[in-house]
């Protein structure tokens, strides 16, 4: 995963600023968990996982999954319960 995010945003891009970078990382990382298909998730994404986890065990989780979905564009962050 370390590569991956290197050769994604650092080696990439220049950044002006440490802010830049961070803002830049966390899209990635949003993005990452939400689309890329993994073999030790046996082809599942990191978020579907969780979703499967979290009908079959709801009780382990204190929010829904399914409400952790990001917004629009430009607003990758999960909403949290008090937003709502």
């Amino acid at each position: 995963m370390n590569r991956t995010i290197k050769d994604a945003t650092v080696k990439r891009f220049y950044y002006e600023s440490h802010d830049q970078l961070r803002i830049h990382l966390a899209d990635f990382v949003a993005a990452y968990n939400f689309a890329r298909r993994l073999k030790t998730l046996k082809g599942l994404t990191p978020y579907e996982f969780i979703c499967k986890a979290w009908v079959s065990q709801p009780e382990r989780f204190k929010l829904n999954p399914l409400q952790q979905m990001p917004g629009p564009p430009g607003c990758l962050r999960p909403f949290s319960q008090s937003e709502s």
